[in-house]
């Protein structure tokens, strides 16, 4: 079995418990990280050509109006293709109900079936929104599993949590 662990994170500002903190590492990165160190595989970030505000309330309202838009911002270093890989573990934060509009752009880029897509995603509160819909939406042909709902500002205690977690998805 191949598994790729791709991920969109955000450090810097992020919302946590109800107070905006500086993160050195974002909490999905942690939580991918976690998630490689269980089961293996190939780590990916998933990253824009055009970085979000620093400033929080500032990336929210970019990441709303994206939303809103139906945008698909531009990302560097994409893989070619996902052909070696028949297992995707994929992290994203909750970003106004589902997932940030980058991971869209990603999902759009390549041919799920036959695939297994494992969904991880941390939040605050909102659980996975709409994003295991949104993904099935997308990803025709692929076994799009039940995904674990992180709540972000403990993701660095939940280790243990998201490792079984990882290990029995397989």
């Amino acid at each position: 079995m191949s598994i790729l662990i791709a991920y969109f994170s955000r450090k810097g500002q992020n919302y946590c418990n109800g107070t905006i903190n500086n993160l050195a590492k974002g909490n999905t990165r942690i939580a991918a990280e976690f998630t490689n160190e269980a089961v293996g595989g190939d780590l990916y970030e998933v990253q824009t050509q055009k970085e979000y505000a620093k400033d929080y309330y500032d990336c929210i309202a970019e990441a709303k109006e994206e939303l809103r838009s139906g945008a698909r911002p531009a990302l560097k270093d994409l893989p070619e293709d996902l052909n070696g890989y028949d297992t995707v573990f994929l992290g994203y934060p909750n970003w106004w109900g589902t997932m940030p509009m980058a991971m869209f752009t990603f999902l759009e880029k390549y041919e799920w079936s036959g695939k297994k897509i494992i969904p991880f995603c941390t939040n605050e509160g909102s659980g996975m929104g709409s994003s295991e819909r949104d993904i099935a939406a997308i990803c025709k042909g692929a076994t799009i599993c039940r995904g674990l709902s992180i709540h972000g500002a403990e993701t660095i205690q939940l280790r243990d949590k998201i490792c079984k977690w990882a290990k029995d998805s397989l």
